[in-house]
């Protein structure tokens, strides 16, 4: 993906705080999301993340907080928000006995498109989103990825420049999947910023610049990919052998190793890096020990899920 990224907060939230009766929900958070670039927003089922999603595009009122989106502050100036973002939710919002065409004219109409602008607008993102042949048929006909898609396009006609997808693939094949992710990135390309919610951690890992996971109401972490992975234990190397007098050779070399007689393999605690690797591998060639086949596990963000989001018998945000 190529493209000119902004260092401008397209969200900016400080010390937001929601309650429903009760039950607090969001307990003071703060975001940063920088225009042009996808932020997932992770959690458990009731987490607070569609909390968080209402809150922004001015569907529900905080209970406090200091909140800018696209610029505009949420208390002053909501309807200056609701013109700059679009929403696209869990459930679609496509009409089923509509079209295509027609959901899309549908938007543009409540958008105040003019005719030809209408026309062309429909047009467009009917082939952007690859359903042109599909135009004059009910929408609910489509299937479940067409659906996805018709939904994203009618968010589109507003040209928004904050995008909030809640669950966008959620029931969708793994091809219908991978063609949303295909869509968001030239999204973001375009210079749109993305704030996604989702359960799959294979969709945020492959999508997002920054992830934040929420747990209980509150930020237990945020950060790249690749610094959520490096919060958590359990980076190793497996290395097989021939047989068990050189499995045993080996452990005795690696003292911190562990041992698994029943496969010959032996797994040593590191971090997956090249020079980790060269290491260990160097050590057991300099003894002639030969290795039949090595396997690096890195922490993966299901890794990272688990160890920071709070389980009823464990310490909030503890890691495991």
């Amino acid at each position: 993906m190529t493209a000119t990224v902004s260092t401008s907060s397209a969200v900016r939230v400080r010390s937001l705080r929601k309650s429903f009766g009760d039950k607090v929900v969001l307990d003071g958070i703060d975001l940063d999301i920088t225009e042009g670039t996808i932020f997932s927003l992770l959690g458990p089922n009731g987490a607070g993340k569609t909390t968080v999603v209402d809150i922004l595009s001015t569907l529900v009122r905080p209970d406090t907080g200091d909140i800018r989106v696209a610029g505009h502050d949420l208390a002053s100036d909501p309807d200056k928000i609701r013109a700059a973002i679009g929403v696209t939710g869990q459930f679609s919002a496509v009409d089923g006995l509509l079209t295509g065409a027609e959901n899309l004219t549908l938007m543009a109409d409540l958008h105040h498109l003019g005719r030809i602008e209408e026309r062309r607008r429909t047009a467009e993102l009917l082939e952007r989103f690859d359903l042109t042949e599909a135009a004059a048929e009910p929408a609910g006909s489509y299937s479940g990825g067409m659906r996805r898609r018709l939904d994203l396009a009618m968010t589109l006609v507003g040209r928004p420049r904050i995008i909030f997808l809640d669950e966008p693939t959620t029931g969708l094949d793994p091809r219908s999947r991978r063609t949303m992710w295909d869509i968001v990135r030239e999204l973001v390309a375009d210079g749109v910023t993305i704030f996604l919610t989702t359960q799959y951690l294979e969709e945020a890992d492959q999508l997002s610049d920054r992830i934040a996971v929420l747990d209980q109401g509150s930020l237990v972490a945020e950060g790249t990919p690749a610094d959520l992975k490096q919060l958590v234990p359990g980076g190793h190397v497996s290395l097989q052998f021939s047989d068990v007098d050189e499995l045993t050779t080996a452990a005795n070399l690696l003292v911190d190793s562990t041992c698994h007689n029943e496969t010959l393999t032996l797994q040593v605690p590191g971090d997956g890096s090249v020079p980790s690797l060269r290491s260990i591998l160097d050590r057991l060639d300099a003894d002639s020990i030969e290795v039949t086949n090595v396997a690096i596990h890195t922490p993966d963000l299901d890794d990272v899920f688990f160890a920071l989001t709070a389980r009823s018998d464990s310490p909030k945000g503890a890691l495991r």
